[in-house]
């Protein structure tokens, strides 16, 4: 399977080259995305690479009220425009309520579903119907909770709604015991027997839900180093894509610091990754 944002002439799926959504857990202010988004563009553009900006406006599921959460949704996507505008990259960001459907679809090129709300019926089918309008693609993650053929019945929804060929699916981990996660890489080529082409979140698999030391379980804890090793376990498994959450500073990010990447990390980390692709495919790296 293979897919195409039309209006950026870049695809993802068989034959494709390593698709990366890159970018920041959530928005923090206007100059960190410019920031942000400059050196991952020239990262992906060097490493030839095609390349989504990701950042979120709002952190819905924290685990505290008090916990950070980004800049709103008329401030967030002011932001995200202007990364759009000012770089030419395609945006990647996600949804929560229904009602921001429609004006998300108009900034988003790549519009994500989160995984605790992926079975929401009314979401899911007002998100596609507006991605679709935009003519986006939709990037869905796979619940903690779920089995990987249980995808189905999302994408029966979706097609049902709107249309078959317009989803990603994303591989971020299971829930297994308390406070852990674990991905099985085996997930990855079971759901891509759906006929959709799939990405690993490889950043917020290696969370520790609600287990932030010195946090009285209110934040979520990470094992960041951990983030290279499940990114390389998926696209050896055959991923389609690489998710990938990058901070400047991650010990003072807002949001999951102990789950994101150095920005200064990502040229290696992502040259490694393109080649271990290229070698599963068996394109030519260099």
């Amino acid at each position: 399977m293979q897919l195409t944002l039309r209006n950026w002439d870049l695809s993802i799926g068989s034959g494709q080259k390593l698709f990366c959504i890159l970018g920041l857990n959530v928005l923090e202010d206007r100059d960190l995305a410019l920031h942000t988004a400059d050196h991952l563009k020239k990262v992906a553009a060097a490493l030839d690479l095609p390349f989504v900006f990701k950042a979120s406006f709002d952190k819905a599921n924290r685990s505290s009220f008090k916990s950070y959460r980004g800049p709103g949704l008329d401030k967030g996507l002011k932001i995200l425009a202007e990364v759009k505008e000012k770089f030419t990259v395609p945006i990647c960001t996600d949804v929560h309520e229904i009602e921001q459907a429609e004006a998300v679809a108009e900034v988003a090129d790549l519009v994500q579903i989160p995984a605790f709300l992926c079975r929401q019926t009314d979401l899911v089918v007002a998100i596609a119907r507006a991605t679709l309008k935009n003519q986006g693609l939709l990037h869905v993650k796979k619940a903690q909770f779920l089995a990987p053929w249980d995808c189905h019945s999302i994408l029966r929804k979706i097609e049902e709604a709107a249309a078959k060929d317009m989803t990603i699916l994303c591989e971020r981990g299971s829930s297994f015991g308390y406070n852990n996660l674990i991905v099985d890489m085996l997930a990855i080529p079971e759901m891509q027997r759906m006929g959709v082409p799939v990405t690993i979140d490889a950043t917020h698999a290696v969370q520790l839900p609600g287990a932030q030391k010195d946090a009285d379980g209110v934040a979520s804890g990470g094992r960041r180093e951990g983030v290279a090793v499940l990114a390389a376990a998926a696209v050896a498994a055959g991923a389609d894509g690489v998710f990938l959450e990058f901070h400047p500073d991650p010990d003072k990010a807002l949001c999951d610091g102990p789950s994101c990447l150095p920005l200064d990390s990502a040229a290696e980390l992502l040259g490694k990754l393109r080649a271990l692709h290229s070698t599963v495919h068996g394109f030519n790296a260099f």
